[in-house]
């Protein structure tokens, strides 16, 4: 792969991501369309590129009180057990399934965009 390719992707990637847009879609969706990668592998380095984004994103919603820790810390546990069930199933299972599954998610989560009524701040 082509540096500046990476680093444009990355670079919009982590633009959404910091912003909670799902950057994961747009890196997910370049690796295993444009760079032909497997998904599985895709989903790797997705969660990989996701770890200091992650982190940084955390520092400053923190550092501006953004975040109410009493509601995050039950969902980050249970999260965090559900993501290590499901790396579990996602490694036993045939990549063309996998892609089909992502597919379907990312529909789901655009058309629920498209048709949810925004609340007036």
């Amino acid at each position: 792969m082509n540096f500046l390719v990476i680093a444009v992707v990355s670079f919009i990637t982590g633009i959404f991501a910091s912003l909670g847009l799902g950057g994961g879609m747009v890196l997910i969706i370049y690796l295993t369309v444009f760079a032909q990668m497997p998904q599985l592998s895709a989903q790797g380095i997705n969660l990989i590129f996701f770890i200091p984004i992650a982190l940084l994103s955390l520092y400053y919603h923190n550092k501006n009180h953004l975040i109410e820790w009493k509601k995050i810390v039950p969902i980050l546990i249970t999260g965090t057990i559900f993501v290590i069930v499901f790396s579990l199933i996602a490694n036993k299972t045939d990549n063309e399934i996998l892609q089909k599954l992502f597919g379907g998610f990312v529909i789901i989560a655009g058309l629920k965009e498209m048709f949810s009524k925004k609340k007036k701040s």
